[in-house]
């Protein structure tokens, strides 16, 4: 099945690649710094139906990714120094920080070699209640369900509707319908429980996920007291907080970073928003991180980090290195700032 909104995006990429756009570009949108976000790095990716192939990159292209960042001068950094960079607008080589969202395993097993190899720090954002599975990674639960079913029922207010999955084209359609009912119309709270019974019904393990691709909590200690892993909070549930009144989300800001330091021993001075995208942080969430204490926040907004951040510590955008564009020759695209203003009407800084 073609993917026109990808082959659109691709094609801007290139037209910006071979147009020289980029190396013209550069000495204004370049900025100080960029922040990579990784979800999987793995060579097995389990995928199905690819749906959420968007989360996943091999150890080879993360491998040659950062060969061609330190080719092009940028200096990895932790999120520490990053901030303090920021803050005491430093001058200097631009900088790189690696960023991963969830806790997956394989960010241990499989990514953290390849760090090893570049001395390149990574910070992992997690959710407690992910890891304990109180919340579920329900986006790959999802997956599993309508590609071994050839039709999924799904109960909504308006009645039970039936989503043809016989296809491979039908399957990701009603992927992207459950998503969307499940993102927009089912309070966050709710969703674990409507993921579960469709789980259930299709004979799929609503807890395989998490159980088989995240850390537990001695994998995640044990990473904590690696020279080069930091741990970040990503709020309690994994919940959008937009869709949250003020107390629940501020609930999941704050109580998250109680719980890491329960379980790790210190607290965490960095934090990522789930989802990350418009309708899951505004001002709001911006300033309950502010007001919870973290020193950064992160958000999934596509944008290079520039020297006017330092007002924005708390809606930085990121660079996502993305599964459907293993290109070394994409990334050093946005390396050069020009998909910045492209993907964000025309803005340098991008915050919220």
């Amino acid at each position: 099945m073609i993917d026109r909104g990808e082959l659109l995006r691709k094609l801007a990429l290139n037209v910006a690649r071979f147009s020289l756009l980029g190396p013209i570009a550069g000495g204004f949108y370049r900025g100080v710094g960029a922040i990579l976000m990784l979800h999987r790095v793995t060579e097995a990716t389990g995928e199905v139906i690819g749906a959420n192939r968007h989360l996943t990159v091999s150890p080879h292209f993360l491998d040659a990714l950062l060969v061609e960042v330190g080719r092009l001068g940028y200096r990895f950094v932790t999120m520490d120094e990053a901030v303090d960079r920021l803050a005491s607008r430093a001058s200097g080589e631009p900088f790189v920080t690696v960023t991963a969202d969830d806790a997956y395993r394989d960010n241990v097993q499989e990514a953290l070699p390849v760090l090893e190899k570049h001395e390149a720090p990574i910070t992992i954002y997690v959710a407690p209640a992910l890891i304990e599975g109180r919340a579920l990674l329900w986006w790959d639960v999802l997956e599993r369900i309508v590609s071994c079913r050839d039709t999924v029922y799904l109960s909504t207010a308006s009645g039970k509707v039936a989503l043809d999955c016989s296809t491979p084209a039908g399957k990701l359609n009603a992927n992207n319908a459950i998503h969307d009912y499940l993102t927009r119309e089912v309070p966050e709270e709710h969703q674990r429980a409507v993921i579960r019974d469709l789980a259930l019904a299709a004979g799929v393990d609503p807890e395989g996920p998490n159980r088989e691709t995240l850390m537990n909590w001695d994998e995640i200690r044990a990473a904590a007291a690696h020279p080069l892993v930091t741990i970040g909070s990503h709020t309690v549930h994994h919940y959008n907080l937009r869709r949250l009144d003020e107390d629940k989300a501020r609930r999941e800001i704050v109580d998250a970073g109680g719980i890491l330091e329960i379980e790790l021993g210190a607290r965490p001075r960095h934090m990522a928003y789930p989802y990350g995208y418009v309708s899951a942080v505004g001002a709001r969430e911006v300033a309950l991180a502010r007001e919870a204490g973290y020193a950064s926040a992160v958000t999934t907004r596509h944008g290079m980090v520039q020297a006017e951040h330092a007002r924005h510590l708390h809606s930085l955008p990121r660079i996502s290195i993305n599964g459907r564009y293993q290109r070394v020759a994409h990334v050093r695209t946005m390396l050069s700032g020009i998909t910045t203003p492209i993907a964000n009407r025309g803005r340098r800084v991008v915050t919220l």
